[in-house]
């Protein structure tokens, strides 16, 4: 049953009770057999109007009721509706509330003498005219949050020109939050190297670094994907703390965590993949360079039920709070795990790089780019080689050796010819042979460090002794030297010291004579 009219005797008499009697709220209400809180109503409407009890008893039942009660507003005024696209746009500023943005309209109608909606109607209207919008446009988000980033399920075929064979170039796509302005790229496939990259293009592309990259559970990105506490893998960790940005990972098989990029896939295959869907591509790049034309196309395509277009509004709203790219490029790599050798050296791709020899047996990790090899253990960086694509060789930096290993590696082949020349004659032709008599000189280093052991173990004047006699015997070899001094020969008299007797005469002995 709807409650009576109170009548404007009542009105008034609630007027003299309050202003003249000074009685409370409750008190009038027990006497006019009204609630409390209606006699307040009526008393707050007077002392708003700016009447007394004075003023109300000058006043007829029409004036008064007149002053007491403000008209209506008309409900289809087109010039109190305030501007919803634009109160959409600037909700995505930080900071910016529907009650700030309510009292910037209410106080410049009030200043052109004009009547604005209550914060209520307000806020009522905007979201009414919101349940229009799609349901991922009708998401705040806060300008330069998020940056959301997936593939396309579509993709391009790509013509070897040499073999003709076909492949599917994938395609990337990114799109930042408050203002929807979109990147697009192809890659060769969905590796971890190619999302990366994918995605260092896209921040450049943007010109700046948004707080949040909200990717999918991709097993490229994701080292243990979780509904709740998805773990990046330890290159996309090292991604998001070289741009200085957080990760936020959308949950597996939930695309209404990241309806903003699965709505520029969208726009991105029919406004971009459709328009090139009868030419041919030979090469990334190619490809790469057609997308780029019609991304600008894109970008400037006007909103259908917000002004301007992702351009105009992603200038407006992301690109001044963006954090700026860091000095340098982040460098795609690989990690890998290796198992240090006996030689204190890893493989990697067939070559072999040396790390401190300390860490023989153990097990490292190397970061791979692509002209450098980092050797990491405990999250310490131990070594650095340039990448080398030969087979079978190796990198070795002399600091990484032992000292006995450096010490051979300083050796040279005229450094060890003098060391022979100091020992004598003999000593040096032997030395000269072991690096003369070999495929390659280092081959004979061993035996010319063994020849300077023996001169330690027997003295330099034996060595010398025991060279002459390994030369005479047509055997300078360090085993022939080490038996020599071993046994003792180098002390007996010299082989053909003594000049031998001559011939005797005989019929069968020509001459030197025969031969003129």
């Amino acid at each position: 049953m709807p409650t009576n009219r109170v009548t404007m005797r009542r009105i008034r008499e609630t007027l003299r009770l309050h202003l003249q009697a000074d009685l409370s709220y409750n008190e009038i209400g027990r006497a006019l057999k009204i609630s409390k809180s209606a006699a307040g109503k009526y008393v707050s409407l007077a002392r708003a109007a700016g009447i007394d009890w004075a003023v109300a008893q000058t006043l007829t039942d029409e004036e008064f009721e007149s002053r007491l009660y403000r008209p209506a507003l008309p409900r289809s005024s087109h010039q109190l509706a305030p501007d919803f696209a634009l109160i959409h746009l600037e909700l995505k500023r930080a900071g910016v509330t529907l009650q700030l943005l309510w009292e910037e309209y209410a106080r410049n109608l009030v200043g052109a003498g004009q009547q604005a909606y209550k914060y209520t109607s307000f806020c009522v209207k905007y979201r009414a005219w919101a349940l229009g919008l799609k349901r991922s446009m009708r998401q705040t988000h806060i300008a330069g949050e998020k940056l959301f980033v997936d593939y396309a399920g579509q993709t391009v075929p790509l013509i070897d020109a040499a073999t003709g064979e076909i492949t599917a170039a994938q395609i990337f796509v990114a799109t930042l939050g408050a203002s929807n302005y979109t990147y697009a790229c192809a890659t060769a496939r969905q590796t971890t190297a190619d999302w990366i990259g994918a995605q260092v293009r896209a921040l450049e592309f943007i010109g700046g670094v948004p707080r949040l990259i909200v990717p999918d559970q991709a097993r490229a990105l994701i080292k243990s994907p979780d509904r709740y506490d998805p773990e990046p893998n330890r290159l996309y960790d090292e991604f998001a703390s070289h741009y200085g940005c957080a990760l936020l990972a959308a949950r597996p098989a939930h695309p209404r965590d990241k309806p903003k990029v699965e709505n520029a896939v969208l726009v991105v295959e029919r406004w971009i993949l459709a328009r090139l869907r009868n030419r041919r591509f030979f090469s990334l790049g190619e490809l790469n360079r057609a997308i780029a034309a019609l991304l600008v196309d894109l970008n400037q395509r006007p909103f259908k039920r917000l002004p301007g277009c992702r351009r105009s509004a992603f200038e407006m709203l992301d690109a001044p709070v963006l954090r700026p790219l860091p000095a340098t490029r982040f460098e795609v790599c690989l990690w890998k795990s290796a198992k240090v050798n006996i030689d204190y050296h890893v493989e990697f791709d067939g070559h072999y790089y040396s790390v401190p020899h300390a860490l023989v047996r153990t097990t490292v990790e190397l970061r791979v780019t692509a002209s450098m090899v980092e050797c990491f253990a405990a999250n310490q960086r131990v070594a650095c080689h340039a990448l080398s694509h030969r087979k079978g060789a190796h990198t070795t930096a002399p600091e990484h050796m032992p000292a006995s290993h450096r010490a051979h590696l300083e050796w040279t082949p005229q450094k060890l010819i003098d060391w022979g020349r100091r020992i004598g004659v003999s000593a040096a032709a032997v030395v000269t042979w072991q690096l003369e008599h070999r495929p390659h000189p280092e081959q004979g280093y061993r035996a010319c460090l063994g020849l300077q052991r023996l001169a330690r173990e027997y003295t330099p004047a034996r060595l010398e002794a025991a060279c002459a006699r390994a030369l005479a015997i047509r055997a300078p070899t360090y085993r022939s030297v080490a038996s020599i001094l071993k046994n003792g020969l180098d002390r007996q008299p010299a082989l053909f010291a003594v000049t031998p007797a001559p011939l005797p005469p005989h019929e069968n002995v020509r001459g030197p004579d025969y031969y003129h």
